[in-house]
């Protein structure tokens, strides 16, 4: 499930867009301003962001410029009502990748949504490939050379978040928070029992490797 983040001051809106988020499959996480969001982000990992421009705090702007700087590429999807084209322009070169002006069309930033997605290269019709193997995140199956594994919802979508960003090291905590939900009773050493069975199960495999970066989490690695 991809982590979509909202960040918007006006609370009605940004209970209704992460509803219809949450609806279409994403996991919706919110924030009322820039600042809220970049404390999100320093604990949980996002996949999309959905920001308004003029927030008390930090505005969308200066967010988006604060992400860029500090190389974030996630895709930033600016929802406004500042519709001038020096404001899109000011927008477009601090670094967003889409552009909606209020009021939105629900279903319009649905698509929007999934389009950014596809491009970021973070899904392929839910599919990712490397080299010979193939994950097909619906299915939750690993394929290579004509054999399919069946893995565990879990392991699947551990392996899956892992492949999707390599060299991107994630925190035992990151990836509770993502896999399990942020209230689930279990604790950090889940994340290494998994890890420990995706090894096994992938020992063979040339295409890639899960490195543990000691004291802090995991990351895998392309060998291809």
């Amino acid at each position: 499930m991809f982590n979509i983040l909202v960040v918007e001051d006006d609370k009605n809106l940004r209970k209704l867009m992460t509803t219809v988020l949450k609806q279409n499959g994403y996991n919706p996480l919110n924030a009322a301003n820039g600042t809220e969001a970049l404390d999100i982000m320093n604990t949980l990992h996002v996949d999309l962001i959905i920001s308004d421009i003029m927030m008390p705090n930090m505005d969308g702007y200066a967010l988006t410029d604060e992400l860029r700087r500090a190389n974030y590429n996630l895709p930033i999807l600016m929802v406004t009502a500042k519709e001038t084209f020096e404001d899109k322009k000011k927008g477009f070169f601090m670094g967003i990748d889409d552009y909606m002006v209020k009021p939105i069309d629900i279903d319009e930033m649905i698509l929007r949504v999934a389009a950014l997605l596809r491009r970021s290269n973070i899904i392929n019709e839910h599919r990712l490939t490397i080299g010979a193997v193939e994950l097909d995140y619906d299915a939750l199956t690993v394929g290579r050379k004509g054999n399919s594994i069946l893995l565990p919802k879990k392991e699947f979508y551990l392996l899956f978040k892992l492949l999707s960003y390599p060299k991107q090291i994630f925190t035992r905590q990151q990836l509770m928070d993502e896999i399990w939900g942020m209230d689930a009773e279990t604790d950090e050493r889940t994340v290494d029992v998994h890890i420990k069975r995706l090894r096994e199960k992938f020992e063979d495999f040339e295409e890639f490797e899960i490195v543990t970066v000691r004291g802090l989490g995991y990351k895998a690695e392309k060998l291809i």
